[in-house]
């Protein structure tokens, strides 16, 4: 990535602000995770969201075998969460909550943080490759909680904003 366009998109993009999820999916006894700040809606009827993952994660290998999987969007007190899910070389989603209060979503089976802005179910109705990505595009089965009093976590010029 040493062409001189690569290096002015990284940085053209680091400058727009987007929000923090961490993505979670059990695989059979275990449960990984990441954070990903490339997620959106892209539908109400149906309810859509998209995530993109890098293609070559076992992150994304999982995604094709486990077509449920769960999304918390993160408030602004949540950025040392967010900081260990994106941390190379994690340990399982299980272990990454262990100190935080978290359930299993019904629906996804997937590991859900008590605390957030929101808690989305999914179910993959399509994949796109889209250069060293793969974007996961899923139907919402259920909000699992919605909190509107809290801030959400931005992440601008490749820092989070806001404070514990």
């Amino acid at each position: 990535m040493g062409d001189p366009l690569s290096t002015d998109f990284v940085e053209a993009v680091a400058g727009f602000a987007t929000g923090v999820v961490v993505l979670t999916v059990r695989d059979g006894r275990d449960d990984l995770g990441t954070t990903v700040t490339s997620f959106m809606s892209v539908s109400l009827e149906p309810p859509m969201v998209l995530a993109g993952v890098a293609s070559s994660s076992y992150l994304t290998e999982v995604l094709h075998r486990r077509e449920r999987w769960a999304a918390t969007v993160l408030a602004v007190g949540q950025r040392a969460l967010a900081g260990r899910f994106a941390a190379e070389g994690r340990p399982s989603a299980r272990l990454l909550l262990a100190s935080e209060p978290h359930h299993r979503g019904s629906l996804s089976d997937a590991l859900l943080p008590d605390t957030g802005l929101a808690a989305l179910e999914c179910e993959t109705r399509q994949t796109i490759e889209a250069g060293d990505h793969t974007l996961f595009i899923a139907e919402v089965l259920a909000a699992d909680y919605i909190t509107r009093g809290e801030k959400p976590l931005i992440r601008v010029n490749r820092r989070y904003l806001g404070g514990e």
